[in-house]
């Protein structure tokens, strides 16, 4: 009966065609609660008793996972729990959004801010790393935390709630930098934010002469889908050109729900790249990354960028080896057309910027050892 229930849940989640969605501890969900993304955030879960009436947790799994929820709090959306296979502890969109024991393991190489922004963070909460654009750190807040985030240091600080009391000094600063082209809304993520105050902030940018282009980089196409509406496209057209970057890691999460999403976005006249994370376990095989890369092409949204996974403290169960990563990347090239394949790329440790990972500049002919030392000496 469990498996039973977990199969409807996983189904509806993925093509949302019932009119009613089961999924505990909220018993029967009216669809319009379900498709209304206020209701997801509000019904997000954030601790392990609720996770453990979900899944197949062992209670000395949830004791062990404590100190792991104290360091690195939990968040899943309903939504994004319900294209899960709960029984499966292996199962790839889990495996992102599960806490693990190793978070909180000692690591030789993770640090908490592996791409330097704290050291780069020229008024509190605006990374200004390169000359002609910056980055804004709206909210920490997320709809999902993702266990391989590479700001998971931020999701404890109440300080960055997006008020615009907060906002207010990225804009000044901003604007009397004339150098700054363009802007990056990020976070935490920045659709965690109502709409009025999404729409103050970009107006606010909008508002600055030399601010040409707008970024903003959200999950919320594969975690909460919902938040894509009608009123938010509107409100982002307004504000061309501006480009809006999600992360989709694995095909699960390419459903009915996010095509229709990423569709509303284009129709708006919105462009949609996807930056996925190589991570082992999750899309670590020729497989799993092609079909994620064929479904986006599918729902039109371009494949950008494969990050190798930051070298964040507690994330080394999610890292994948560089001769591993650079095989796949062959391999898929062989068999992908160009408007499939992302550029794979390492961020360089302490925010010295992005490092292409191609074939001609990592020959597979050499050993994996003269590839790590290429890296290690290329910084």
């Amino acid at each position: 009966m469990a498996t039973q229930k977990i199969s409807e849940c996983r189904q509806l989640g993925r093509k949302m065609t019932h009119r009613l969605v089961f999924l505990k501890p909220w018993g029967k969900i009216p669809a319009k609660d379900w498709t209304d993304w206020r209701w997801q955030y509000r019904n997000r879960i954030r601790t392990l008793p609720g996770l453990a009436d979900l899944s197949d947790l062992s209670p000395e799994c949830i004791l062990s996972c404590r100190p792991v929820v104290g360091a690195y709090p939990l968040s899943i959306t309903p939504y994004y729990l319900s294209l899960m296979n709960m029984a499966d502890g292996s199962d790839p969109l889990r495996r992102q959004c599960f806490p693990h024991p190793d978070e909180i393991r000692f690591s030789l190489g993770g640090v908490d801010d592996p791409l330097g922004e704290e050291r780069n963070m020229t008024v509190p909460g605006l990374v200004h790393r390169y000359a002609d654009r910056c980055l804004i750190l709206a909210t920490n807040a997320c709809a999902t935390y993702c266990r391989h985030c590479n700001r998971k240091r931020l999701w404890k600080d109440r300080s960055r709630k997006g008020a615009k009391a907060s906002l207010r000094p990225m804009v000044h600063y901003i604007a009397g930098h004339p150098e700054i082209r363009e802007v990056i809304v990020s976070g935490g993520d920045p659709l965690t934010l109502p709409d009025p105050m999404l729409g103050w902030l970009l107006t606010s940018l909008r508002s600055v002469p030399h601010v040409e282009v707008i970024r903003i980089g959200s999950r919320a196409p594969a975690v909460m889908p919902m938040r894509i509406t009608r009123e938010l496209c509107s409100l982002l057209r307004r504000h061309r050109p501006l480009w809006f970057n999600t992360q989709f890691n694995h095909v699960h999460e390419v459903t009915a729900a996010a095509a229709r999403a990423c569709g509303m976005l284009l129709d708006a006249g919105i462009p949609v790249s996807n930056q996925s994370v190589l991570l082992r376990g999750v899309n670590d095989s020729c497989e799993a990354m092609r079909d994620l890369l064929h479904a986006l092409q599918r729902i039109s949204v371009r494949p950008y960028y494969l990050f190798q996974c930051d070298a964040v403290k507690g994330t080394d169960h999610f890292h994948v080896d560089l001769h591993h990563g650079m095989g796949m990347m062959e391999t898929l090239r062989r068999s992908l057309s160009g408007l499939c394949m992302p550029r794979y790329v390492i961020d360089l440790p302490g925010g010295m910027g992005k490092l292409p990972l191609q074939p001609f500049t990592f020959p597979s002919s050499w050993p994996a050892e003269e590839k790590q030392h290429f890296f290690d000496k290329n910084p």
